[in-house]
Protein backbone atom coordinates (compact mmCIF):
# COMPACT_ATOMS: atom_id res chain seq x y z
CA UNK A 1 0.00 0.00 0.00
CA UNK A 2 1.87 3.03 -1.26
CA UNK A 3 1.66 6.29 0.61
CA UNK A 4 3.77 9.42 0.44
CA UNK A 5 4.30 12.32 2.79
CA UNK A 6 1.59 14.88 2.29
CA UNK A 7 2.02 18.61 2.07
CA UNK A 8 -1.05 19.79 3.92
CA UNK A 9 -2.15 23.38 4.04
CA UNK A 10 -5.33 24.52 5.80
CA UNK A 11 -8.12 25.89 3.64
CA UNK A 12 -11.66 26.83 4.41
CA UNK A 13 -14.47 24.36 4.00
CA UNK A 14 -15.58 25.28 0.50
CA UNK A 15 -19.22 25.33 -0.56
CA UNK A 16 -19.44 22.67 -3.22
CA UNK A 17 -23.12 22.43 -3.96
CA UNK A 18 -24.35 25.92 -3.13
CA UNK A 19 -23.31 29.31 -4.35
CA UNK A 20 -20.75 30.83 -1.99
CA UNK A 21 -22.98 33.76 -1.05
CA UNK A 22 -25.89 31.51 -0.13
CA UNK A 23 -23.69 29.13 1.82
CA UNK A 24 -22.03 31.97 3.72
CA UNK A 25 -25.43 33.32 4.63
CA UNK A 26 -26.55 29.94 5.96
CA UNK A 27 -23.34 29.35 7.88
CA UNK A 28 -23.47 32.75 9.55
CA UNK A 29 -27.10 32.40 10.59
CA UNK A 30 -27.97 31.48 14.14
CA UNK A 31 -29.22 28.03 13.18
CA UNK A 32 -26.68 25.23 13.08
CA UNK A 33 -25.86 23.91 9.61
CA UNK A 34 -24.02 20.93 8.13
CA UNK A 35 -21.21 21.13 5.54
CA UNK A 36 -22.37 22.22 2.10
CA UNK A 37 -22.61 18.73 0.59
CA UNK A 38 -25.64 17.95 2.74
CA UNK A 39 -27.73 20.41 0.71
CA UNK A 40 -27.51 18.20 -2.39
CA UNK A 41 -30.82 17.83 -4.20
CA UNK A 42 -32.48 14.47 -4.68
CA UNK A 43 -31.53 12.91 -8.02
CA UNK A 44 -34.41 11.54 -10.06
CA UNK A 45 -34.39 8.38 -12.14
CA UNK A 46 -36.90 6.17 -13.90
CA UNK A 47 -35.80 3.00 -12.12
CA UNK A 48 -38.55 0.82 -10.71
CA UNK A 49 -39.50 1.45 -7.08
CA UNK A 50 -38.02 -0.94 -4.54
CA UNK A 51 -40.11 -2.66 -1.91
CA UNK A 52 -39.81 -1.88 1.79
CA UNK A 53 -39.21 -4.67 4.27
CA UNK A 54 -40.74 -4.67 7.73
CA UNK A 55 -38.59 -2.78 10.23
CA UNK A 56 -36.44 -4.74 12.66
CA UNK A 57 -37.88 -5.15 16.13
CA UNK A 58 -37.08 -2.08 18.27
CA UNK A 59 -34.46 -2.84 20.91
CA UNK A 60 -35.86 -1.81 24.30
CA UNK A 61 -34.04 -4.19 26.64
CA UNK A 62 -30.99 -3.47 28.78
CA UNK A 63 -28.00 -2.28 26.77
CA UNK A 64 -25.86 -5.12 28.02
CA UNK A 65 -23.73 -6.89 25.43
CA UNK A 66 -20.64 -9.06 25.40
CA UNK A 67 -17.44 -7.47 24.12
CA UNK A 68 -15.59 -9.03 21.20
CA UNK A 69 -12.46 -8.66 23.36
CA UNK A 70 -13.98 -10.55 26.28
CA UNK A 71 -11.26 -12.32 28.26
CA UNK A 72 -8.52 -10.14 26.83
CA UNK A 73 -6.03 -8.34 29.06
CA UNK A 74 -5.88 -4.57 29.59
CA UNK A 75 -4.81 -4.02 25.99
CA UNK A 76 -8.29 -5.18 24.84
CA UNK A 77 -6.75 -6.29 21.56
CA UNK A 78 -7.23 -10.08 21.37
CA UNK A 79 -10.40 -11.08 19.55
CA UNK A 80 -12.70 -13.59 21.26
CA UNK A 81 -14.60 -15.17 18.37
CA UNK A 82 -17.31 -16.70 20.54
CA UNK A 83 -18.13 -13.44 22.30
CA UNK A 84 -17.96 -11.55 18.99
CA UNK A 85 -20.57 -13.90 17.57
CA UNK A 86 -22.72 -13.44 20.67
CA UNK A 87 -22.39 -9.67 20.30
CA UNK A 88 -23.40 -9.74 16.64
CA UNK A 89 -26.37 -11.94 17.41
CA UNK A 90 -27.69 -9.79 20.26
CA UNK A 91 -27.25 -6.53 18.29
CA UNK A 92 -28.57 -7.89 14.99
CA UNK A 93 -31.73 -5.77 14.97
CA UNK A 94 -29.79 -2.60 15.80
CA UNK A 95 -27.31 -3.22 13.02
CA UNK A 96 -30.13 -3.98 10.60
CA UNK A 97 -31.73 -0.64 11.45
CA UNK A 98 -28.47 1.27 10.94
CA UNK A 99 -27.57 -0.39 7.65
CA UNK A 100 -31.16 -0.40 6.41
CA UNK A 101 -31.84 3.28 7.01
CA UNK A 102 -28.52 4.25 5.43
CA UNK A 103 -29.26 2.14 2.35
CA UNK A 104 -32.78 3.52 2.05
CA UNK A 105 -31.57 7.12 2.29
CA UNK A 106 -28.81 6.51 -0.26
CA UNK A 107 -31.24 4.90 -2.70
CA UNK A 108 -33.73 7.72 -2.28
CA UNK A 109 -31.13 10.45 -2.78
CA UNK A 110 -29.92 8.74 -5.96
CA UNK A 111 -33.29 7.88 -7.48
CA UNK A 112 -36.09 9.88 -5.92
CA UNK A 113 -37.86 6.61 -5.06
CA UNK A 114 -40.38 7.90 -2.53
CA UNK A 115 -40.99 4.41 -1.22
CA UNK A 116 -37.40 4.33 0.01
CA UNK A 117 -37.86 7.69 1.75
CA UNK A 118 -41.02 6.53 3.47
CA UNK A 119 -39.39 3.23 4.35
CA UNK A 120 -36.55 5.02 6.17
CA UNK A 121 -38.97 7.33 7.99
CA UNK A 122 -41.25 4.44 8.98
CA UNK A 123 -38.35 2.41 10.34
CA UNK A 124 -37.08 5.35 12.37
CA UNK A 125 -40.56 6.27 13.59
CA UNK A 126 -41.19 2.70 14.75
CA UNK A 127 -38.05 2.77 16.91
CA UNK A 128 -38.75 6.30 18.14
CA UNK A 129 -42.26 5.33 19.24
CA UNK A 130 -40.81 2.45 21.23
CA UNK A 131 -38.19 4.64 22.97
CA UNK A 132 -35.64 2.15 21.67
CA UNK A 133 -32.01 2.20 22.85
CA UNK A 134 -32.86 4.47 25.76
CA UNK A 135 -32.40 2.02 28.62
CA UNK A 136 -30.11 3.40 31.32
CA UNK A 137 -29.23 -0.12 32.41
CA UNK A 138 -26.28 -1.72 30.66
CA UNK A 139 -22.54 -1.92 30.33
CA UNK A 140 -19.72 -0.16 28.50
CA UNK A 141 -20.36 -2.10 25.30
CA UNK A 142 -24.04 -1.21 25.48
CA UNK A 143 -23.28 2.49 25.80
CA UNK A 144 -20.96 2.14 22.84
CA UNK A 145 -23.70 0.55 20.75
CA UNK A 146 -26.07 3.41 21.59
CA UNK A 147 -23.73 6.14 20.39
CA UNK A 148 -22.67 4.19 17.29
CA UNK A 149 -26.32 3.73 16.33
CA UNK A 150 -27.15 7.37 16.97
CA UNK A 151 -24.27 8.54 14.79
CA UNK A 152 -25.26 6.21 11.96
CA UNK A 153 -28.93 7.18 12.01
CA UNK A 154 -28.72 10.91 12.66
CA UNK A 155 -26.02 11.47 10.06
CA UNK A 156 -28.05 9.63 7.39
CA UNK A 157 -31.09 11.67 8.41
CA UNK A 158 -29.16 14.90 7.88
CA UNK A 159 -29.11 14.26 4.14
CA UNK A 160 -32.91 14.34 4.16
CA UNK A 161 -33.20 17.22 6.60
CA UNK A 162 -31.01 19.62 4.65
CA UNK A 163 -31.46 18.54 1.03
CA UNK A 164 -32.49 21.48 -1.11
CA UNK A 165 -35.31 19.24 -2.40
CA UNK A 166 -36.90 19.39 1.09
CA UNK A 167 -38.09 15.78 1.11
CA UNK A 168 -39.22 15.94 4.74
CA UNK A 169 -41.66 18.81 4.23
CA UNK A 170 -44.57 16.42 3.76
CA UNK A 171 -43.83 14.43 6.94
CA UNK A 172 -43.91 16.89 9.87
CA UNK A 173 -45.25 14.47 12.48
CA UNK A 174 -42.73 11.75 11.73
CA UNK A 175 -39.79 14.14 11.59
CA UNK A 176 -40.77 15.69 14.92
CA UNK A 177 -40.95 12.26 16.54
CA UNK A 178 -37.66 11.08 15.02
CA UNK A 179 -35.77 14.21 15.98
CA UNK A 180 -37.11 14.07 19.54
CA UNK A 181 -35.86 10.49 19.78
CA UNK A 182 -32.45 11.48 18.43
CA UNK A 183 -32.24 14.24 21.04
CA UNK A 184 -33.17 11.83 23.85
CA UNK A 185 -30.43 9.46 22.65
CA UNK A 186 -27.94 12.31 22.39
CA UNK A 187 -28.71 13.59 25.87
CA UNK A 188 -28.18 10.10 27.25
CA UNK A 189 -24.96 9.80 25.24
CA UNK A 190 -23.72 13.01 26.83
CA UNK A 191 -24.40 11.52 30.25
CA UNK A 192 -22.72 8.24 29.28
CA UNK A 193 -19.47 9.85 28.09
CA UNK A 194 -19.04 12.98 30.22
CA UNK A 195 -16.56 13.53 33.03
CA UNK A 196 -14.39 10.51 32.30
CA UNK A 197 -10.82 10.44 33.65
CA UNK A 198 -8.29 11.19 30.93
CA UNK A 199 -6.92 7.65 31.05
CA UNK A 200 -10.32 6.36 29.87
CA UNK A 201 -10.95 8.89 27.10
CA UNK A 202 -10.26 7.24 23.77
CA UNK A 203 -11.92 6.55 20.42
CA UNK A 204 -15.24 5.76 22.14
CA UNK A 205 -15.50 9.35 23.37
CA UNK A 206 -14.67 10.63 19.88
CA UNK A 207 -17.44 8.54 18.34
CA UNK A 208 -19.80 9.82 21.03
CA UNK A 209 -18.83 13.37 20.05
CA UNK A 210 -19.65 12.62 16.40
CA UNK A 211 -23.08 11.16 17.20
CA UNK A 212 -23.94 14.15 19.36
CA UNK A 213 -22.66 16.57 16.69
CA UNK A 214 -24.85 15.01 13.99
CA UNK A 215 -27.84 15.23 16.32
CA UNK A 216 -27.01 18.80 17.28
CA UNK A 217 -27.22 19.85 13.64
CA UNK A 218 -30.40 17.83 13.01
CA UNK A 219 -32.13 19.37 16.03
CA UNK A 220 -30.41 22.78 16.09
CA UNK A 221 -29.25 22.24 19.66
CA UNK A 222 -26.34 24.55 20.43
CA UNK A 223 -25.68 22.87 23.79
CA UNK A 224 -25.12 19.53 22.08
CA UNK A 225 -22.89 21.21 19.49
CA UNK A 226 -20.81 22.80 22.25
CA UNK A 227 -20.43 19.46 24.06
CA UNK A 228 -19.19 17.80 20.89
CA UNK A 229 -16.66 20.56 20.26
CA UNK A 230 -15.46 20.28 23.85
CA UNK A 231 -14.88 16.54 23.41
CA UNK A 232 -12.92 17.22 20.23
CA UNK A 233 -10.67 19.61 22.13
CA UNK A 234 -10.00 16.97 24.77
CA UNK A 235 -9.10 14.54 21.99
CA UNK A 236 -6.85 17.01 20.22
CA UNK A 237 -4.98 17.67 23.43
CA UNK A 238 -4.36 13.94 23.84
CA UNK A 239 -2.34 13.90 20.61
CA UNK A 240 1.34 14.10 21.52
CA UNK A 241 4.06 16.00 19.68
CA UNK A 242 4.71 13.02 17.38
CA UNK A 243 1.06 12.48 16.47
CA UNK A 244 0.34 9.53 18.76
CA UNK A 245 -2.67 8.97 21.00
CA UNK A 246 -1.31 7.44 24.23
CA UNK A 247 -4.55 5.64 25.09
CA UNK A 248 -4.65 3.99 21.65
CA UNK A 249 -1.01 2.91 21.90
CA UNK A 250 -2.16 0.71 24.77
CA UNK A 251 -3.94 -1.48 22.21
CA UNK A 252 -0.61 -3.09 21.32
CA UNK A 253 -0.93 -5.00 18.03
CA UNK A 254 -4.01 -2.95 17.16
CA UNK A 255 -2.55 0.44 18.07
CA UNK A 256 -2.30 1.64 14.46
CA UNK A 257 -5.77 0.33 13.64
CA UNK A 258 -7.24 2.22 16.59
CA UNK A 259 -5.38 5.41 15.71
CA UNK A 260 -7.00 5.13 12.30
CA UNK A 261 -10.37 4.33 13.88
CA UNK A 262 -10.13 7.54 15.93
CA UNK A 263 -9.88 9.69 12.81
CA UNK A 264 -13.39 9.41 11.20
CA UNK A 265 -15.35 10.92 14.11
CA UNK A 266 -12.73 13.60 14.75
CA UNK A 267 -12.68 14.63 11.08
CA UNK A 268 -16.45 14.80 10.94
CA UNK A 269 -16.71 16.87 14.11
CA UNK A 270 -14.06 19.26 12.77
CA UNK A 271 -15.85 19.57 9.42
CA UNK A 272 -19.21 20.26 11.07
CA UNK A 273 -17.66 22.74 13.48
CA UNK A 274 -16.00 24.51 10.54
CA UNK A 275 -19.35 24.81 8.78
CA UNK A 276 -20.57 26.73 11.84
CA UNK A 277 -17.63 29.09 12.13
CA UNK A 278 -15.59 27.11 14.67
CA UNK A 279 -12.14 26.29 13.29
CA UNK A 280 -10.63 23.35 15.19
CA UNK A 281 -7.70 22.66 12.87
CA UNK A 282 -5.14 24.52 14.95
CA UNK A 283 -6.18 22.99 18.26
CA UNK A 284 -3.07 21.79 20.12
CA UNK A 285 -0.81 23.10 17.36
CA UNK A 286 -2.52 21.26 14.52
CA UNK A 287 -3.13 18.00 16.37
CA UNK A 288 -5.68 16.62 13.90
CA UNK A 289 -3.34 17.02 10.96
CA UNK A 290 -0.46 15.59 13.00
CA UNK A 291 -2.51 12.53 13.93
CA UNK A 292 -3.58 11.94 10.33
CA UNK A 293 -0.02 12.16 9.06
CA UNK A 294 1.18 9.76 11.77
CA UNK A 295 -1.47 7.24 10.75
CA UNK A 296 -0.71 7.45 7.06
CA UNK A 297 3.02 7.19 7.68
CA UNK A 298 2.19 4.13 9.78
CA UNK A 299 0.19 2.56 6.98
CA UNK A 300 3.25 2.88 4.73
CA UNK A 301 5.70 1.64 7.36
CA UNK A 302 4.57 0.09 10.64
CA UNK A 303 7.98 0.03 12.35
CA UNK A 304 7.40 3.18 14.40
CA UNK A 305 4.06 1.90 15.70
CA UNK A 306 5.56 -1.51 16.41
CA UNK A 307 8.30 0.11 18.45
CA UNK A 308 5.87 2.37 20.32
CA UNK A 309 3.23 -0.27 21.03
CA UNK A 310 5.62 -3.15 21.60
CA UNK A 311 4.08 -5.56 19.09
CA UNK A 312 3.90 -6.07 15.34
CA UNK A 313 0.82 -4.30 14.00
CA UNK A 314 -2.28 -6.12 12.79
CA UNK A 315 -3.01 -4.68 9.33
CA UNK A 316 -6.14 -6.69 8.55
CA UNK A 317 -8.49 -3.74 9.08
CA UNK A 318 -6.74 -1.71 6.41
CA UNK A 319 -7.99 -4.02 3.68
CA UNK A 320 -11.42 -2.42 4.05
CA UNK A 321 -11.66 0.80 2.00
CA UNK A 322 -14.35 2.25 4.29
CA UNK A 323 -11.74 2.48 7.06
CA UNK A 324 -10.28 5.43 5.15
CA UNK A 325 -13.54 7.33 4.68
CA UNK A 326 -12.10 10.07 6.89
CA UNK A 327 -9.97 11.13 3.90
CA UNK A 328 -13.00 12.86 2.40
CA UNK A 329 -13.60 15.45 5.14
CA UNK A 330 -9.84 15.61 5.68
CA UNK A 331 -9.18 16.67 2.11
CA UNK A 332 -11.76 19.42 2.49
CA UNK A 333 -10.34 20.69 5.76
CA UNK A 334 -6.82 20.53 4.33
CA UNK A 335 -5.35 20.71 0.83
CA UNK A 336 -4.15 17.19 0.08
CA UNK A 337 -1.22 16.40 -2.16
CA UNK A 338 -1.58 14.73 -5.56
CA UNK A 339 -0.51 11.44 -3.98
CA UNK A 340 -3.28 11.67 -1.39
CA UNK A 341 -5.81 12.47 -4.09
CA UNK A 342 -4.63 9.44 -6.05
CA UNK A 343 -5.11 7.28 -2.99
CA UNK A 344 -8.64 8.57 -2.51
CA UNK A 345 -9.38 7.76 -6.14
CA UNK A 346 -7.94 4.25 -5.71
CA UNK A 347 -9.77 3.39 -2.49
CA UNK A 348 -12.98 5.37 -2.96
CA UNK A 349 -15.71 6.23 -3.36
CA UNK A 350 -16.16 5.81 0.36
CA UNK A 351 -19.38 4.58 1.91
CA UNK A 352 -19.84 3.76 5.56
CA UNK A 353 -23.03 3.68 7.57
CA UNK A 354 -21.11 4.89 10.62
CA UNK A 355 -20.79 8.29 8.91
CA UNK A 356 -24.18 8.36 7.24
CA UNK A 357 -23.62 6.64 3.91
CA UNK A 358 -22.07 8.19 0.79
CA UNK A 359 -19.24 10.13 2.38
CA UNK A 360 -17.57 10.81 -0.98
CA UNK A 361 -20.73 12.48 -2.29
CA UNK A 362 -20.80 14.80 0.69
CA UNK A 363 -17.16 15.90 0.65
CA UNK A 364 -15.49 16.56 -2.68
CA UNK A 365 -12.65 19.10 -2.94
CA UNK A 366 -12.73 18.80 -6.74
CA UNK A 367 -16.38 19.78 -6.89
CA UNK A 368 -15.77 22.47 -4.31
CA UNK A 369 -12.98 24.07 -6.34
CA UNK A 370 -15.09 23.92 -9.50
CA UNK A 371 -18.10 25.64 -7.97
Amino acid sequence: MKMHHWLLTPWLLAPCLLGSALYSSLASASSLVPPAGYYAPVQMSDKASRSCAAPPKPYTAKLEFRSKYEGSDKARATLNKASEQAFRSSTQDITELERGVNSQVMRYMRSGDRQQLECALNWLTRWAQADALLSTAGNHTGKSVRKWALGSLSSAYLRLKFSSSQPLAAYPQQTHMIEAWFVALAEQTVQDWSDLPLRKINNHSYWAAWSVMATAIASDRRDLFDWSVAQFRVAANQVDADGYLPNELKRRQRALAYHNYALPPLMMVAAFAQANGVDLREENQGALQRLAKRVMDGVEDQHAFTAKAGEKQDMGEFEKPAKFAWLEPYCVLYACSADAQDYRAEMGPFKTFRLGGDVSQLFSPKKASDS
